[in-house]
């Protein structure tokens, strides 16, 4: 699934990263702890997360993760974008919470984990 889709499937709003919408993706974690998503993030994946500091853009960094959705509407700051904009990961933000947005994804045939 395209970034693009994500976007769509989530009602979500394009925070940064317009030019990674063509990438592709093939699962998402969910978690707001960063130590579950370094042990059992995948290749190819998303992080969906409610919490919103820098440390989830560096963690983001350190597993190639592409792209960031916000969940329950939460909106980052300057100091969020601007690293996201240094690392090259897309931000989106998302209404739903961290379980609809999951069941969301997984309804439209991403694996969630």
């Amino acid at each position: 699934m395209k970034i693009r889709e994500i976007l769509r499937v989530l009602d979500a709003r394009l925070v940064w990263g317009e030019p990674l919408l063509e990438e592709e993706v093939a699962t998402a974690c969910a978690s707001d702890m960063m130590s579950d998503v370094l042990a059992f993030s995948k290749e190819h994946t998303i992080l969906l997360t409610g919490l919103i500091n820098p440390q989830v853009l560096r963690t983001a960094d350190m597993l190639d993760i592409r792209c960031v959705v916000f969940v329950r509407g939460k909106q980052p700051n300057q100091e969020i974008v601007d690293l996201a904009r240094e690392y090259d990961v897309a931000i989106l933000s998302s209404g739903w919470t961290l379980y609809e947005a999951s069941g969301k994804l997984y309804e439209s045939g991403l694996k969630v984990e």
